[in-house]
């Protein structure tokens, strides 16, 4: 039963754009938050999940939890016309349905699940079922602290519904978690959310009830428009947010102008360096390297301790 005195904190790391860094630094601060908080990191890109990786532990899951979030026709050709299948095939809008030999048939990779075809096919044609599209995976890490990631199963839908589930699940967790006892005097929970980069489903349901949000960014063209787009959505759900430059060095002209727009709440920035790949293929946390970037994701959670 949860315990409703716990009060369960959400910090979601999220970008524009992919491959900024922001999987980087959000198990930076799940290491850093979990020396004297109790805290759960979440990985809520679904569609290509890799903080299990940035942690340095991406096997040994100790609990895997196949889920539905989705529907996909079943069809009865048995009670179907040719001419009926070419007109119930004709009505998806989105080309999911076509005709093979006569018989209507699926295209799973087409289909949205709406349950359309349900209504506007013959009665008793298509009957919607769910489906399993895609899985929870728990373990506790080598740190102490829960992570929770999930994955879409390829070509299936339900992004952001897996993204709920996701953080529902982790609720969980973290209630019935056996924290050292030096962390248990807390009421709080932190829970640090990897989110999927860009603006879609599931950032958005990443974002929805968040107290706090990081906005990793580069320094290019492109990283700087795509970081206007998400604020938009963290703007939408009155989000408080700050902004971190990954790779500052890179370009430093469009450094300074992103960090002169962010005026206060710039949090910090962080190097580029080429060593980060290779402590990254050989599965070492950047918190447990001699790298520059780790004095600099040091400085940036110190920033953020003064802030919230």
């Amino acid at each position: 039963m949860t315990n409703q005195m716990t009060k369960h904190l959400k910090l979601v790391v999220c970008s524009g754009k992919g491959g900024v860094g922001k999987s980087m630094l959000t198990s930076s601060l799940a290491l850093l938050f979990s020396k004297n908080r109790r805290v759960v990191a979440i990985d809520c890109d679904v569609d290509a999940p890799n903080l299990a990786v940035w942690l340095g532990e991406p096997e040994g899951w100790q609990k895997k939890i196949k889920i539905s979030v989705s529907e996909r026709p079943l069809i009865d050709n048995s009670k179907l016309s040719k001419k009926e299948a070419e007109e119930c095939a004709k009505k998806c809008r989105f080309n999911a349905l076509e005709i093979e030999k006569g018989k209507l048939k699926l295209n799973p990779f087409l289909c949205e699940g709406c349950g359309a075809c349900e209504i506007f096919c013959p009665s008793g044609v298509i009957k919607m079922q769910k489906v399993k599209n895609g899985e929870i995976k728990i373990k506790k890490t080598k740190e102490g602290f829960p992570l929770i990631s999930g994955q879409l199963y390829p070509g299936q839908t339900g992004s952001g519904k897996i993204v709920d589930k996701i953080k529902f699940q982790a609720e969980k967790i973290a209630e019935d978690f056996k924290w050292p006892k030096a962390l248990n005097q807390s009421s709080e929970i932190l829970h640090i959310i990897d989110s999927a980069p860009g603006t879609g489903c599931p950032v958005i349901s990443a974002l929805r009830d968040a107290n706090f949000a990081i906005l990793v960014t580069e320094p290019t063209l492109s990283g700087f428009s795509d970081l206007k787009k998400v604020l938009e959505v963290v703007v939408y759900f009155g989000v408080p947010w700050v902004v971190v430059i990954n790779k500052w060095d890179i370009n430093k002209n469009i450094s300074k102008k992103i960090r002169r727009w962010s005026g206060k709440r710039f949090l910090g920035k962080i190097s580029y360096d080429k060593e980060i790949f290779k402590t990254i293929a050989n599965l070492t946390p950047i918190m447990k390297t001699n790298l520059k970037a780790k004095d600099e994701i040091k400085k940036i959670f110190n920033n953020l301790l003064k802030l919230w």
